[in-house]
């Protein structure tokens, strides 16, 4: 990995999860409709600390889930061999609920765009909000962000790189010369 700036350290991640949760806070008066819902891999892990975080705040316990989007993906086929499939763990109903959908990186908005075809398929929420630690730009669909960490605009030829202790033993976010230039975020 040739790192070329480090965006965010490990203060600096828990400032940003703490300003994430107050907004989702905000913009939904409170916590008593919302469900959270992290995407597989990294974005479970933030999901789940921004719920710790409206818990410690709001003194609520939303509902949180975690799901994978893999099989939804317009991708999956021609980019993986044999695509690791995860489990979805969303054990409530969705229906009226504000869904707020969360990830590490938004880039293309393809990830996002199969969140939002998995979660239709739940059930029918109030509204789905997303909120990303990290929008870096490049979109190739009409997808944004209600919520956003930090905008990290990038060449084609740069990567973000999430880390988290939770995976990578260690709270981080890198701007990186990418290996490649079709990335998968």
């Amino acid at each position: 990995m040739n790192i070329k700036a480090t965006i965010i350290d490990k203060v600096g991640l828990l400032r940003t999860i703490t300003r994430l949760a107050h907004e989702i806070i905000e913009r939904n008066k409170g916590s008593q409709n919302i469900v959270l819902i992290g995407m597989r891999t990294r974005g479970e892990f933030i999901g789940r600390r921004i719920y710790e975080k409206i818990k410690e705040i709001d003194g609520s316990q939303p509902d949180f889930g975690v799901l994978d989007v893999t099989l939804y993906r317009d991708d999956f086929r021609t980019r993986l061999k044999q695509p690791e499939v995860s489990v979805t763990d969303i054990s409530f109903d969705i229906n009226e609920k504000d869904v707020v959908l969360i990830d590490d990186v938004l880039y293309t908005g393809r990830t996002v765009r199969a969140a939002l075809d998995a979660i239709m398929d739940l059930g029918r929420p109030s509204s789905v909000q997303f909120c990303v630690l990290v929008d870096r730009g490049h979109r190739e669909m009409p997808i944004t962000a209600d919520f956003v960490g930090k905008n990290i605009p990038t060449s084609i030829n740069e990567e973000v790189k999430v880390r988290l202790t939770e995976i990578d033993e260690e709270d981080a976010i890198y701007l990186i010369d990418s290996p490649n230039k079709n990335s998968e975020n």
